[in-house]
């Protein structure tokens, strides 16, 4: 799944094109996304200028003079910037054209992502956490919101009610880098602990954005690229190798739904 570095990579492919563009074509070939696309996304957006383009948690938001739309990209969804007369493909579902002849075109093989239209305000974007990279998150925050809670840390730094943007790859390579154990309940961690695994989760994102998001075998950036942080992952995807510290093998566990790469030693 597309996780925040390889929406924030989307965003600044895609925004210096579209920022104060005039839209001036909607084709929308496959609506039945996540949610239904509305019928009549087209005369809502032709003929309307891109005033702002912006990224809050996993959802790119294009803001014009009357409504905005919300787009998330899904388990498999991917924007790419085109050219004009470039041959649709299999799985390629809405595009927009503005008056440069630029055009963006929505891609998503499973259909888990969305494109939704309103005039007030987005249901999705309420109650959300604060975003990981703002000066609203560090350890005290994360300290304040564990105390009691024995849910594992792991799932904790993922909830989007407590920070936004923490998918499973990052919130393994953070916990890694933090030495903390991803089973440990939340509440059972100081805040000195916290206050290291929130500055890890701010360079272990900000170094993934860098390089272009981490390299999933459904996601390319804006214009059809992988991204490179796949490279320097020390645990996702990394069962039973050597601890890139320790040497000891790394383990495997599950927690809720989602396999978890550690090492036994070098966390705790």
């Amino acid at each position: 799944m597309p996780e925040l570095p390889e929406v924030e990579t989307t965003l600044r492919g895609l925004k210096p094109w579209l920022v104060g563009a005039t839209i001036t074509e909607v084709k929308v070939r496959q609506p039945a996304l996540r949610w239904p696309v509305v019928d009549n996304l087209p005369d809502l957006l032709i003929g309307q200028v891109i005033l702002c383009m912006g990224r809050r948690a996993k959802y790119l938001r294009l803001s014009l003079k009357n409504g905005s739309l919300l787009i998330h990209l899904g388990m498999s969804g991917s924007l790419r910037l085109l050219s004009a007369n470039e041959p649709w493909r299999k799985h390629d579902h809405i595009e927009v054209v503005v008056h440069t002849g630029k055009r963006i075109r929505y891609h998503d093989p499973r259909r888990f992502g969305s494109w939704s239209w309103t005039f007030n305000e987005h249901h999705q974007l309420t109650n959300l956490g604060p975003e990981p990279l703002s000066t609203h998150f560090d350890g005290n925050h994360l300290y304040r919101l564990g105390r009691g809670r024995k849910l594992p840390v792991k799932n904790f730094i993922m909830s989007s009610e407590i920070v936004v943007g923490v998918g499973n790859i990052y919130a393994a390579e953070s916990l890694f880098r933090a030495g903390i154990r991803p089973d440990r309940s939340a509440g059972r961690i100081s805040l000195k602990r916290y206050i290291a695994l929130s500055q890890h989760i701010k360079a272990v994102l900000r170094t993934a954005i860098e390089q272009g998001g981490t390299t999933l075998r459904d996601f390319v950036d804006s214009v059809g690229d992988p991204g490179y942080f796949k490279q320097q992952l020390k645990v996702y995807g990394r069962h039973g190798r050597p601890c890139t510290v320790c040497k000891a093998p790394l383990k495997l566990t599950r927690l809720g739904q989602r396999s978890t790469v550690f090492c036994n030693r070098c966390q705790t």
